[in-house]
């Protein structure tokens, strides 16, 4: 039994943590912070909660988090950052949600992110959450930057093809759609319910924070940089985010058996049969990410389509699994929920 922490435990993926590790059979919930709401019972808040989770919201200057094994920060970005290194001094391991160590050049991450990283000397010791790509780093690391969603989505549907270096690694498109919780839980015009339900719009054509991410992660994979047009777009539904990526055939493999042997053996990647159109509802509140290849009209564009639910295996379920490995326990320990349908 481990005891663990949450920092942010008010937002979307916060609910998402305390729902997943209320249900963990190693895990002991012991500080779940939050400025504005500390002393008031989380149940109140999430009645989905009531009975299984007792604890109250704690103000982070008061909660023991120093006493745990684990803490999770699912806060805004720069939050980590700036309390990572007295936890790890403390012995504490750390999941970051947040984007604060998933980028290795610190410039970069700071173009992008509009801030100076208060701690650069961690940056090069995380190990990026995707345990698909990372498993044993991810076993013995004491910080891990859980991945992002659309990069989640992205790089699994991009891996195999990159790594097999069949396709023109400078013409990747990836073309996806997220649900508005993936914009978190706060009052903002774009995501109230009149402006985005019966509406389907592209957001940060001219560049989006997880594109260098996405960018980072195929690189790695390739030995090279990669080209990569990446646009996202908000969908009027809760969860979910579909992936629609698109890649140029430089030589003729079987992609599906590439596919399905590249992922045999993955807990959490299902690799569908031929001709399959996986939809986001067939994820959701799940840790899977469903995967199907195309090849339209026999041509030499590849098409794969990658779903996952962006609170679970685009967040806190990932970072579950990020924490299963990092204990040693059964990487599928409270990640066993079938999907919600309908």
């Amino acid at each position: 039994m481990i005891k663990v922490g949450i920092v942010g435990g008010t937002g979307y993926t916060g609910v998402e943590l305390l729902r997943l590790l209320a249900q963990h059979p190693e895990v002991e919930l012991t500080a779940i912070t939050s400025r504005g709401e500390a002393g008031t019972p989380v149940a109140d808040m999430f009645p989905s909660l009531r009975g299984r989770v007792a604890l109250k919201f704690s103000d982070p200057k008061d909660a023991p988090l120093d006493r745990c094994d684990v803490v999770f920060f699912a806060t805004p970005n720069g939050i980590a950052m700036q309390q990572a290194a007295a936890l790890l001094a403390a012995g504490v391991r750390i999941v970051d949600l947040a984007a604060d160590f998933r980028i290795k050049d610190v410039a970069v991450w700071e173009k992008w992110y509009g801030m100076t990283h208060a701690a650069p000397e961690l940056v090069a010791e995380a190990v990026y959450g995707l345990p698909e790509v990372n498993r044993e780093r991810i076993r013995g690391a004491r910080l891990v930057a859980n991945p992002g969603c659309y990069p989640t989505a992205a790089q699994l549907g991009f891996l195999p093809l990159i790594e097999a270096g069949c396709v023109d690694a400078g013409s990747l498109i990836a073309d996806c759609k997220s649900g508005v919780s993936g914009a978190g839980r706060k009052a903002e015009t774009h995501i109230l319910f009149s402006e985005a339900s019966d509406n389907f719009k592209a957001y940060g054509v001219p560049g989006h924070r997880h594109l260098p991410e996405i960018r980072q992660g195929l690189a790695l994979a390739s030995g090279k940089d990669v080209g990569l047009t990446f646009v996202p777009h908000l969908t009027p539904m809760i969860r979910g985010i579909h992936a629609t990526l698109y890649a140029r055939i430089t030589r003729e493999e079987d992609v599906q058996t590439l596919f399905e042997k590249r992922y045999a053996g993955e807990p959490f990647v299902d690799v569908l049969p031929p001709k399959s159109h996986p939809e986001t509802r067939s994820v959701r509140a799940s840790n899977t990410c469903r995967i199907a290849i195309h090849r339209p009209q026999g041509g030499d564009v590849l098409v794969v389509l990658s779903v996952i639910d962006n609170l679970v295996k685009g967040a806190a379920g990932q970072a579950v699994h990020n924490m299963n490995l990092m204990f040693g326990f059964g990487e599928c320990v409270g990640l066993t929920q079938l999907p919600v349908l309908p």
